[in-house]
Parts: structure tokens; C-alpha cells; sequence
């Protein structure tokens, strides 16, 4: 058995996405410290370098005719925030947008860069050959949000930002009344059956907030990993229908060619999702005083 950093000949392009990130230091009998440091980590600190660099490129010499890069740069910014305010609203945009603009942005240039090729087929693994092998072990490089970690780090970041904007906003007790109050303004029994209601409403309303890092982490995740297996298997249906070399490679190499199509759409929508459903959590909690305060403001007047 020849153990060896090469690429595999039989999926040079595609790779099956195992469901857990290799150590890249560190690993193996004895941990140690840098045993965190994974194939995911690696792939999310070069997408995150592309993207600075993108940034830098792009604001490094602005002009008032932009150019290029700047006038690219700008267009992302500028959709990813007319859309995050018309969402959360004048007030809340320009404290919730750093965060939703990175989350979307991070997340489409990860799910694009997991369909570059070489992610995921090149690595450590059983081979029989120079650069030849047939299974990958231990990838060198594991789509970022391909991998729950990542995901649910992204998705526990955001209910942080959400908690400090939303007690901002309302304050804690404003909170309490905005989330177990009943509303209508309705006096003796039937009042207090509607606050015997909101209470319940209340308490289901907890539980859901408790269960939205999940949700958000495992639909990114499920959907990005889906799609790099569903690759992966369109590239081996010739070893299923027991074809030869040459019909192998004919199906490796056009199978896949639509659902990389589909991906590219997927990529883009897991990445909208993802930040539009964060966008909406942010205006359901903090929207609510803003209306009171504008009642009031008109009573004033």
C-alpha cells in the first residue's frame, strides 16, 4: 500500500466530500494544539484572502469614474445593502449590514470555490502509482461551507450581532414585553385569555430562536454538501454501468457539466437565503419600537 500526496486518476476533477474535516497539523494518535488548523479552516482563509484582496484592489484607488474593479466592488455593495434595508429598514441597516454583507459575500465565494477544480481531489490517500490513486483519505483542500463547523460558527456569529441589536433596541424588558405581551388591548376574561395565549406564543417563540443556529447552519450545509456528492456521483455513474476507460472518462467529464450549472444557481441562492433569513430575524425583534415610537411621535403632534 503506497501512501502519497498526488491526484487521483480516476476523479481528476470531482472528488466524494467526506462528512468530516481532516487536520491538516497536528493530527493523527497524539493532538495537539493546532489540531483545529483542517482542510475547511484552509479553504475559508484563502477564500477570505481572495476577498480582501478583492476589497483592496477594488478601493485602493477610487475615482470618481470608477473604475473596473470599483465599479464591480460597488454594485455588490450597493445590491447586498438596498436589500438589507428594505428589509430591516433605514435605522437598522447601517448596523446590521457589515455583518449580513460579509456573511453573503463569504458564503457565495466559498460555494464557488468548492466547485474549483482540485478541491477535494487532491490529498493523501491509497494509491498504486505515481500520481495515481484510487480513493482520497485526507483532502488537502474541503469546501469551507461544506463543513457543519463552518456553518454553524457563521450562524452562532450572527445570533450574537442579533442578541446586541435587538437588547439595543428594545432593551431587556422591552424584549420580554415584545415577546410575551399580549397584544389588542382586551380587558377581563377575554384579556386574560389573550395574555394566557401570548404567553404560549411567547414560549414557542424562545424555542424557535433557540433552534435558528441550527436551522440556518444545517440548510447551508445540507445544501452545499448535497450538491458536491451529487457531482461526485454524476462523475462515476461509468464505474456503476460497469463501462470501460474510455466510456468512463466520456461520463467523468460531460455528466457533470449541467449540474455545475445548477450549482453555480445553488451557490448563489444558499448565499441570499442565508443572509435574507438573517435580515429577517433582525426586523421581526427590532422593528417592533420603532412603530411604537412613531405612534407616539404622532400623538405628540
Amino acid at each position: 500500500m503506497d501512501v502519497s500526496f498526488t491526484f487521483p486518476s480516476s476523479a481528476l476533477l470531482l472528488a466524494e466530500v467526506s462528512r468530516k474535516a481532516v487536520s491538516l497539523l497536528g493530527g493523527g494518535e497524539r493532538e495537539s494544539f493546532w489540531a483545529f488548523v483542517t482542510n475547511s479552516c484552509l479553504v475559508a482563509a484563502i477564500v477570505t484572502g481572495v476577498i480582501i484582496w478583492m476589497a483592496n484592489k477594488a478601493t485602493s484607488k477610487m475615482t470618481l469614474i470608477p473604475h473596473p474593479w470599483q465599479n464591480f466592488f460597488e454594485s455588490i455593495i450597493e445590491a447586498v445593502y438596498n436589500q438589507v434595508e428594505a428589509i430591516v429598514g433605514p435605522k437598522q441597516a447601517p448596523r446590521a449590514f457589515p455583518l449580513l454583507a460579509t456573511l453573503f459575500i463569504f458564503i457565495l465565494v466559498s460555494n464557488y470555490f468548492g466547485l474549483l477544480p482540485g478541491v477535494g481531489t487532491i490529498g493523501w490517500g491509497h494509491g498504486y502509482g505515481v500520481l495515481s490513486m484510487t480513493h482520497i483519505t485526507e483532502p488537502l483542500l474541503r469546501p469551507a461551507t461544506a463543513d457543519l463547523n463552518m456553518t454553524l460558527g457563521m450562524a452562532l456569529c450572527f445570533m450574537l450581532v442579533w442578541f446586541y441589536l435587538t437588547i439595543r433596541e428594545l432593551g431587556v424588558w422591552g424584549f420580554i414585553k415584545h415577546t410575551f405581551g399580549a397584544k389588542g388591548g382586551a380587558t377581563g376574561i377575554m384579556g386574560i385569555f389573550i395574555a394566557l395565549v401570548f404567553l404560549l406564543v411567547g414560549a414557542i417563540e424562545i424555542v424557535s430562536i433557540m433552534f435558528r443556529p441550527g436551522s440556518l447552519s444545517l440548510r447551508l450545509f445540507g445544501n452545499i454538501y448535497a450538491g458536491e456528492t451529487l457531482l461526485h456521483t454524476m462523475m462515476t455513474l461509468g464505474d456503476m454501468f460497469g463501462l470501460g476507460a474510455v466510456g468512463k472518462f466520456i461520463i467523468a467529464t460531460i455528466a457533470p457539466i449541467p449540474f455545475y450549472f445548477m450549482e453555480l444557481l445553488v451557490g448563489l441562492l444558499q448565499a441570499a437565503v442565508f443572509t435574507l433569513l438573517c435580515a429577517v430575524y433582525i426586523q421581526l425583534s427590532t422593528t417592533h419600537d420603532e412603530h411604537h415610537g412613531e405612534e407616539h411621535g404622532h400623538d405628540h403632534h
